[in-house]
């Protein structure tokens, strides 16, 4: 897969998996578990969008990218998340 389709791609995933986190946070999750939901919301959404683009592969190199796209996304995202909400004044 070419890298500009991932970038193109992954920059709007990254936003729409940290607006579906802080969603989930407002149902009162918190902490390492919201964590670990964004790192499976990057998960789930990078294999979806390859899916999408690329079909699915035929191959270990296929999905082992595939899943090495979701986890960034979801690292990504979680990073994000934290470092807004060390940075943001609470109130």
């Amino acid at each position: 897969m070419d890298i500009s389709t991932l970038l193109v791609g992954g920059i709007p995933l990254v936003a729409v998996v940290f607006g579906l986190v802080e969603f989930i946070k407002s149902f009162g999750l918190k902490g390492h578990w919201l964590t670990g939901v964004s790192i499976l919301l990057g998960l789930a959404f990078g294999i979806a969008y390859q899916i999408a683009n690329a079909g699915v592969p035929m191959s270990f190199a296929g999905w082992f990218s595939m899943v090495v796209f979701g986890l960034m996304l979801g690292l990504v995202a979680s990073g994000l998340y934290d470092f807004v909400d060390t940075r943001m004044p609470k109130g």
